[in-house]
């Protein structure tokens, strides 16, 4: 059983290979986060990657250093013990990977700020939709903002709970990410990531009433500098009726 106990492994042969094809991979520098028993990595060595597999079940990392010994040994394969929110991952170029549905968020977020060139990753279906809800929208939130402020994001596929061993309750989505330029300039990263978490935290409320509260961590100052330049329609608003422009103009009057 995986210490994250809600793994499910990926037993589809269709759906693995669905998955290893959807990037050209050949001698590229491939994240794999939670490979199990290592279906799919073998899928991305056999298109020539050269893989590095995060891993945090050590009965796994033990299984699947002895499944993929010889690809070990020769350095196509990079085995990492760790939890994937916090260990030092190598340099990579595209991601692949059939995420732990209670660490998606925390590695999603970390891998933005790493930085990769594009990403197929698999998401609980409800957590993908999330992802990629309209910005400006009831469904829109916190995910949403963040991933698509610094990415495109496209839906690949489903996958019924029969693709995977034991299935889960739930469907699940293969998505396609590809990071980009934010469309509005963003002064300072952290601040915005930091104004997007409580607006969303007030989700219910108005930006205004969420701002006013805010002191604590941008400055009383700041904060009261900002409510009165702000423009009254984005205070009077809730944070899922805003858009991208709205939240880089909060977080760039708050850097000042």
């Amino acid at each position: 059983m995986s210490a994250y106990r809600d793994q499910h492994f990926l037993s589809d042969r269709n759906a693995v290979e669905r998955i290893a094809s959807v990037l050209d991979i050949a001698d590229r520098r491939v994240l794999e986060i939670g490979p199990g028993r290592g279906v799919l990595t073998r899928a991305l060595l056999t298109r020539g990657a050269r893989v590095i597999a995060v891993e945090l079940d050590e009965n796994l990392v033990a299984f699947l250093k002895q499944e993929f010994s010889d690809a070990i040994e020769s350095g196509s394969l990079t085995l990492i013990h760790g939890d994937a929110t916090r260990v030092d991952i190598p340099q990579f170029d595209i991601i692949v990977a059939n995420l732990p549905y209670s660490a998606s968020s925390k590695i999603t977020f970390r891998l933005l700020d790493i930085g990769f060139e594009a990403a197929v990753l698999m998401y609980q279906k409800e957590f993908a939709d999330r992802m990629l809800a309209d910005i400006g929208t009831r469904d829109c939130g916190r995910l949403s903002v963040m991933v698509q402020t610094f990415a495109r994001v496209s839906r690949c596929f489903d996958l019924p709970p029969g693709a995977f061993s034991p299935p889960p309750a739930v469907y699940s989505t293969v998505v396609w990410i590809e990071p980009r330029p934010p469309f509005f300039p963003i002064d300072d990263r952290a601040v915005y990531a930091e104004v997007v978490k409580i607006l969303y935290a007030g989700r219910r409320k108005t930006v205004r009433s969420i701002l006013k509260n805010a002191g604590n961590i941008f400055g009383t100052e700041p904060v009261a500098t900002l409510l009165s330049e702000l423009d009254p329609a984005i205070l009077s608003s809730r944070p899922e009726a805003l858009y991208l422009e709205d939240y880089a103009t909060i977080s760039n009057l708050l850097s000042r």
